[in-house]
């Protein structure tokens, strides 16, 4: 097995995967997609395959070109016997460069006698080869740090967040300072934002990922700023309860009082008055997934957004309409975590695929499609489920081993771990 390939570790990898976007999909959401998979469940774990086909194709075009409903329609194909059918939608995958690792598993048993697999087998192969270049910036030596949030200062210093003890740092010619420790203010960190007047603001929640986790505070989420100068937070935010676990995930700035932040769990775009201690809803429930990365456009006037689940959109600051962003037909827009524009380009990590990797996505001069794009770093040795970045003049750091798939059901972390690892890619070439 190529040790790129991520196996999930009770074997059951074919039921996982097809309940995958269900699991990470908000609970509110009741559209035809979510509707379809569930029907697509069921058929599966009744063994009633020729429905199990009719839900895939369901939910591929209620989300066409989704990776997970495409692998599910090629599993319900060669479920039914169709090896050719399923071979057919397995290489439509590949020239996504998307892959699921349909080669070792035996559901796929009866495509191995097909002249084609073997050019199949070895384009897979191909595509688990690094692809790009990129510099190791920074490197942590903390092995159970798992960070998710980073932000850049003007002084070259770099700020990290934990996901598995709240705890920020600061590194700084090649020494590294603990801020803050997780002391009761705030729980694991995700998105972090340096602003002009020097406060950090970051986004926290309570998962149960987070070591000194107190089940009392289990789905709460909130926005906080840190001065960085004394370790003391200065403003604490908890985000207005709404009856569903809340994750805060990332975080952007408009101006000088307005920030917009996701929340990944309940599927909400918020944004945030700082005067006014105040949040308010850009897009309700129910319009997105699990919204992540987010970004401005060119003009300012709108936000890109991505959905974990449902691809990108754009979202009007003046009304909060909300947009698919067309997909180029060779793209892949979906399972992107971290969202980021240099210039009239966009700049993607995308964990929910695999292989993992950065991309560039190119707008439409109206913005409303994506019409060519390119991987920037793909399968670099120090790629473990990278997740979010900053750029920073021509560069784009960003981290390369979040360690995410690592944990267990516990929440429970193996020993053998490399601290995070800051990789720098120059965007100007």
């Amino acid at each position: 097995m190529n040790p790129m390939r991520k196996t999930l570790p009770d074997g059951n990898i074919i039921y996982a995967i097809i309940c995958a976007s269900i699991i990470t999909c908000s609970t509110a959401i009741a559209d035809d997609y979510r509707d379809a998979r569930a029907e697509l469940v069921a058929a599966y774990q009744a063994q009633d395959y020729p429905a199990m086909r009719v839900a895939a194709l369901k939910t591929l075009e209620a989300r066409p070109g989704f990776a997970g409903a495409m692998f599910n329609l090629a599993l319900a194909e060669t479920l039914n016997g169709d090896a050719e059918a399923a071979l057919q939608v397995l290489n439509e995958l590949l020239a996504k460069k998307v892959d699921f690792g349909a080669d070792e598993l035996e559901e796929f048993a009866l495509l191995h006698e097909l002249p084609g697999w073997g050019a199949y087998t070895n384009a897979v192969a191909e595509l688990y080869k690094p692809v790009g270049e990129a510099s190791i910036a920074y490197q942590h030596d903390s092995p159970d740090f798992i960070p998710e949030g980073i932000a850049a200062g003007s002084d070259g210093e770099l700020y990290l967040g934990s996901i598995r003890h709240g705890k920020i740092v600061r590194i700084a010619d090649d020494a590294t300072q603990l801020i803050t420790a997780s002391d009761g203010p705030h729980w694991s960190v995700f998105g972090m934002r340096l602003a002009d007047d020097g406060l950090l603001w970051f986004v926290s929640a309570a998962i149960s990922e987070f070591s000194e986790l107190d089940e009392a505070d289990a789905g709460r989420s909130g926005l906080y700023a840190l001065d960085t100068n004394t370790g003391k937070i200065v403003v604490r935010a908890p985000l207005p309860p709404t009856g569903n676990k809340q994750v805060l995930g990332d975080l952007v700035f408009d101006g000088d009082d307005t920030i917009f932040l996701t929340d990944q769990a309940d599927g909400i775009v918020y944004w945030y008055s700082i005067a006014n201690n105040e949040f308010s809803t850009l897009v309700d429930r129910g319009q997105m997934g699990s919204p992540q990365g987010l970004v401005f456009d060119q003009s300012g006037s709108s936000l890109y957004v991505a959905d974990y689940i449902g691809g990108l959109y754009r979202v009007s600051l003046s009304t909060g309409n909300v947009e698919r962003v067309t997909p180029h037909e060779s793209t892949n827009d979906y399972g992107i975590d971290g969202l980021y524009r240099y210039k009239n380009r966009l700049i993607a990590i995308q964990n929910g695929i695999r292989p993992n990797r950065v991309v560039e996505f190119e707008p439409s001069s109206d913005g409303s499609s994506i019409i060519g794009s390119r991987i920037l770093a793909m399968n670099l040795p120090e790629f473990d489920d990278p997740n979010l970045g900053e750029i920073v003049g021509d560069n784009f750091l960003f981290i390369a081993n979040s360690h995410w798939p690592k944990f267990d059901r516990d929440g429970n972390l193996p020993e053998e771990l490399t601290g995070p690892i800051v990789l720098k890619i120059d965007l100007s070439d």
